[in-house]
């Protein structure tokens, strides 16, 4: 049998190229193939931005990201800790530290990366009721002349439009009741935020005195604008539960809030970050500026606010910022190296 030169060698080059195509196409297999990944959200419209920018990065990897599991807001912390979510993105630290620590601590879920910095949270009023009766610390309402002012319903005490149960801030709104000596003049309304605080925001557009808790970053700062519309209510001394003892309360320009400065941060299935270097490394390098999120809560609050309206402000985000975004994606591909 004679031996075909020119065949020999074509089976050869096929070998050869059919052999570097496979390892190329292993080289640039992504690293999150084949990989379930879920989150976990607590149906706020207002947080919904950040999960979205999260999803959208680990689907560029390469993972299966399925929809958005809502649950009450300790029942994430549970969930991711548990495994059945994989990550919530909307940690609060120092606020919702107990939260972390009694799902289970690091061993558990750990948060990964700073979303978000620099959030504040504390006491409002309306700047002419602040500016007539100088008003500047919420200590000042343990006067009963004073607190009077703030009375809606008529039994004499300010009423404090105030937090959702659940969300952690109700805890700290309560500790300092009792430890600035409220409770006798000071009434705190809950309820569905987002309702309650319509009507305290109409109440200031009608001149009227209203006290009321709120954060940054969220839409209500660029409506009611401290400085302008509002001010911020110090304290006179820092008071908080003891899982926050020691947090940063001091605001620049302001000055003591009585709330700790947070960090928004990632919270992940501890051996879902063991087993996947690269959404670990997408966590801890995607960061927001406060007033990107401002930003898309105003649009939300605007009626831009279905799941799509959101997906679309954070593809928008996503595009406006593509050569940080590619970066990122560039660099938490190759932590699976």
């Amino acid at each position: 049998m004679r031996w075909d030169l020119n065949a020999g060698l074509r089976n050869a080059l096929h070998l050869i190229f059919s052999g570097a195509a496979l390892t190329a196409a292993v080289a640039d297999e992504l690293p999150g193939a084949g990989i379930t990944i879920q989150p976990a959200d607590q149906n706020y419209v207002n947080e919904w931005f950040q999960k979205d920018l999260v999803s959208i990065g680990l689907k560029e990897l390469g993972y299966d990201v399925r929809d958005s599991a809502s649950m009450q807001m300790q029942a994430a912390y549970i969930a991711v800790a548990n495994g059945d979510a994989t990550f919530y993105a909307a940690y609060w630290d120092p606020l919702q530290k107990a939260f972390f620590e009694q799902a289970g601590g690091e061993a558990k879920l750990q948060p990964v990366s700073t979303l978000v910095k620099n959030s504040i949270q504390g006491y409002l009023i309306d700047k002419k009721t602040a500016d007539t009766y100088k008003i500047r610390a919420i200590n000042q309402l343990r006067d009963p002349a004073t607190a009077k002012l703030f009375d809606i319903d008529g039994d004499g005490k300010a009423d404090l439009y105030g937090c959702d149960p659940g969300w952690g801030c109700e805890r700290v709104v309560e500790y300092q009741l009792d430890a600035y000596g409220l409770r006798d003049t000071v009434h705190h309304l809950q309820g569905s935020y987002e309702t309650i605080i319509a009507d305290a925001k109409e109440r200031i557009k009608a001149g009227q005195p209203t006290l009321y808790y709120s954060w940054t970053p969220m839409w209500m700062s660029a409506i009611l604008r401290p400085g302008h519309e509002v001010e911020w209510l110090t304290v006179t001394s820092t008071a908080l539960p003891k899982d926050q003892a020691g947090a940063v309360t001091d605001v620049r320009g302001i000055g003591n809030i009585g709330f700790p400065v947070n960090t928004q941060h990632v919270i992940a299935n501890t051996q879902f970050l063991k087993r996947n270097p690269s959404a670990r490394k997408w966590f801890e390098l995607l960061a927001i500026p406060i007033e990107d999120v401002n930003a898309e809560n105003m649009l939300v609050h605007e009626g831009q606010n279905s799941p799509t309206d959101v997906l679309r402000h954070a593809e928008q985000w996503k595009d406006k910022h593509r050569a940080q975004w590619d970066a990122w994606i560039a660099e938490a591909k190759a932590a699976a190296q």
